[in-house]
């Protein structure tokens, strides 16, 4: 039984992680991948501070940079983390170019933290809702730097290229949410491509945990239903602006989806070995990602048996109010501060 499951968590990652940064040659060596990956980012800890005075005795230590003390714990960074940041762009071409103008980027309207811990071997994934209020650089028509304002994260990528500029831009703003946490990769996805996908595995039955109505589909709490191409662009994209908290609802509902394609992918793998290599083949030109080749071979080699179930996937956790126009997501500070220690960080054993 054991090796029935770590075959199946091994077909998941390897999936997973072939969707996110596209097909690769697998022999390349992993340690070439990992110093990569690693040296995408010029920080090797996020900046953070402690929110509690060290004692006389924990002064006396010998104190890490990246040790912070909170509600009487002293926690330490995981520096072999791996985080990934996962994008929905709102947009329906079939093939992602570059774009030019003011604010024509696309914006992010899904947004995940894909997190693979190495040290208790575990996948978390973190969703963020996109009118999160935070930070946003403002860049003119012309690409020139504007200000920084208060807005809704989604919007940010629509501020670069919609290609690779884009990618940074939303990436060093979802960063900055998370105290300057090291994203290692990312992958941009066009909403386009979700039909796609979903149909590569062959359709996926979900259960909505609330009723709601959707271009020409409707969904009724409890009832399962089988999702195929555009009635599963239905299920993840579309929200009613009218209704406060709708992409609140919307980030609920992708989350109910993930977990069922999850399961659906594992399946669907044992009749068809190759659906990896199909999925990346079919959306290759609606995606945008950072990650190359040998480090591609690097993160399948080493996320394989990690484990993953329904309580790996978190949500933020705050309050949506209406702003002068639009919604505005604001997130508890202590419940994302917990959440990002408890994803993050380490305990440090001061007996040891």
């Amino acid at each position: 039984m054991r090796n029935r499951v770590n075959k199946i968590l091994l077909i998941w990652c390897i999936v997973v992680t072939l969707i996110l940064v596209g097909l690769g040659a697998f022999e390349v060596t992993r340690v070439v991948g990992k110093s990569g990956l690693f040296a995408k980012n010029a920080k090797s800890a996020p900046v953070t501070t402690s929110t509690e005075v060290l004692t006389q005795a924990e002064n006396a230590m010998q104190w890490q940079d990246d040790w912070i003390k909170h509600d009487g714990v002293i926690y330490d960074y995981n520096e072999d983390i791996m985080t990934f940041l996962v994008m929905g762009i709102d947009k329906t071409d079939e093939e992602v170019t570059p774009v030019y103008g003011e604010i024509n980027g696309g914006q992010a309207d899904a947004l995940f933290l894909l997190v693979f811990n190495p040290h208790n071997e575990t996948t978390t994934v973190i969703g963020i809702n996109r009118n999160t209020m935070t930070d946003v650089e403002m860049y003119d028509e012309y690409g020139n730097y504007v200000n920084t304002i208060k807005a809704q994260i989604a919007v940010q990528h629509g501020f670069g290229d919609g290609v690779e500029g884009s990618c940074d831009l939303e990436k060093r703003a979802v960063s900055n949410l998370f105290y300057q946490l090291p994203i290692h990769g990312y992958a941009a996805i066009n909403m386009s491509a979700i039909p796609t996908i979903n149909d590569e595995v062959g359709g996926v039955d979900v259960t909505p945990t609330f009723d709601f109505a959707s271009g020409d589909y409707e969904f009724k709490a409890g009832e399962t239903v089988h999702l195929d191409g555009d009635a599963a662009f239905a299920f993840l994209q579309n929200r009613d602006l009218e209704q406060i908290g709708s992409a609140d609802k919307r980030l609920a509902r992708q989350k109910v989806y993930l977990t069922a394609f999850i399961r659906q992918v594992i399946e669907t793998t044992k009749s068809q070995p190759t659906l990896a290599v199909d999925i990346y083949k079919a959306i290759s030109k609606q995606m945008v990602t950072d990650v190359s080749v040998d480090q591609l071979s690097y993160i399948a080699s080493t996320v394989a048996g990690y484990d993953f179930n329904e309580d790996s996937l978190k949500l933020l956790k705050g309050e949506t109010r209406l702003g002068e126009k639009f919604e505005e997501f604001y997130p508890d500070q202590n419940e994302l501060y917990e959440l990002f220690l408890d994803t993050f960080y380490e305990k440090v054993d001061v007996q040891g």
